[in-house]
């Protein structure tokens, strides 16, 4: 089913359009082949890299698209809709930039960020721990001055692209207790020290690497360090917005495309002599699912378009990310029962696209942390 999307100009229209030319050549092909290996598509990524995908909201003058949040976020749903690896792998590279460009220095900016956001990298960031997941403030990892260099020490847990990215943005404690003694590193990933664990045996998005990372006196020069000492957690919290965003997108997309899925099989599937959309419990149960992806694409693009004003958008994010998560699950689950049996074996890609919809509802801040912000704006 096309989407009628409001893209802001004729030139965001051809961005999308040949995001939708790569994804249809290079992802819808392979996404059920390499799910069911567990391989990593790192590819396909250096593609997505050389057609500047991997820096699509960052200024020209680092190797950047340039282009709006609203549009980026529409790149996001167009490659999540055929395959949510990909694209959830681009807003993870996008979001561990982030912090070097808001907070990084002209000379560390002009230094690093051309490689980090050209392609020719992959990034990560590691801030959960195996002990602090929602409340991030209790990072233990610890990020200690010894001359010109940090040494740092601790455990990284659910870091995606843990042993296939480049460099890991890392939040260590540099200082004591609480939110007040966190600061941000960024970290190659060939640093004698860093440690990637063995991948994690996830539900779904098997493809996507998840791994803890352990530092074990890893040796992080101080130029290397974005922002100043103690700004750490107030950087990660900003990070925060873009991440939700990214990911509310993506389950944008995810939806659409089990909803897509779920009509095309209605439409063909025939019992008592004629498609099974033509009764109204099904019928019904689509037109709700339609309703939902619509809704939650529009809290996506007024949050999205509130960050390109300039304006406060940390509770909208945070609603985009409730609502548009909690809608991929609901839209694939329906999905699954539209297709009966046929929806709950491997034959069909919908009962992936469940699996792969739990995760949305997790990562970026559990749903019921994005209702403690919500409630907490009230």
């Amino acid at each position: 089913m096309k989407v009628h999307r409001e893209l802001p100009t004729g030139e965001a229209a051809s961005l999308v359009g040949l995001a939708e030319e790569i994804a249809d050549g290079e992802l819808t092909p392979r996404a059920d082949e390499f799910e069911a290996r567990g391989e990593f598509p790192r590819d396909v990524l250096r593609t997505l890299g050389d057609a500047g995908f991997l820096g699509l909201p960052y200024p020209e003058e680092y190797g950047g698209g340039g282009v709006p949040f609203e549009v980026y976020v529409h790149v996001l749903e167009t490659l999540s809709q055929r395959w949510l690896c990909v694209a959830e792998s681009v807003y993870v590279h996008t979001l561990s930039c982030y912090p070097l460009f808001t907070n990084g220095t002209d000379e560390q900016r002009r230094r690093l960020l051309p490689d980090m956001i050209g392609g020719a990298l992959l990034g990560a960031t590691c801030l959960s721990e195996p002990d602090a997941g929602s409340d991030a403030a209790s990072v233990s990892t610890k990020a200690v001055k010894d001359g010109d260099d940090y040494m740092l020490d601790g455990t990284k847990s659910w870091t995606t692209h843990g042993g296939v990215a480049d460099f890991y943005t890392v939040y260590g404690r540099t200082g004591g207790p609480g939110a007040r003694g966190l600061s941000c590193l960024l970290v190659d990933a060939t640093t004698p020290g860093v440690l990637p664990q063995k991948r994690e045996h996830k539900m779904g998005v098997t493809s996507s690497p998840t791994a803890q990372i352990v530092f074990d006196g890893a040796r992080v020069p101080a130029d290397r360090r974005i922002g100043r000492e103690g700004k750490g957690f107030l950087i990660g919290m900003t990070a925060f917005d873009v991440g939700r965003l990214s990911n509310a997108a993506c389950a944008v997309g995810l939806a659409q495309a089990a909803l897509d899925y779920a009509v095309a099989y209605a439409r063909t599937r025939e019992q008592f002599g004629q498609p099974i959309i033509s009764f109204q419990g099904i019928g019904f149960m689509l037109a709700d699912m339609a309703t939902q992806v619509a809704a939650a694409r529009a809290l996506v693009l007024r949050a999205a378009r509130l960050r390109d004003r300039g304006e406060p958008h940390s509770v909208e994010a945070a609603k985009a990310k409730l609502f548009a998560t909690d809608t991929a699950m609901r839209v694939t689950t329906d999905a699954v029962q539209v297709l009966g049996g046929y929806g709950y074996v491997k034959d069909h890609p919908v009962e992936r696209w469940m699996r792969e919809a739990k995760l949305l509802q997790i990562v970026e801040g559990t749903n019921q942390i994005q209702r403690v912000v919500i409630s907490g704006a009230l």
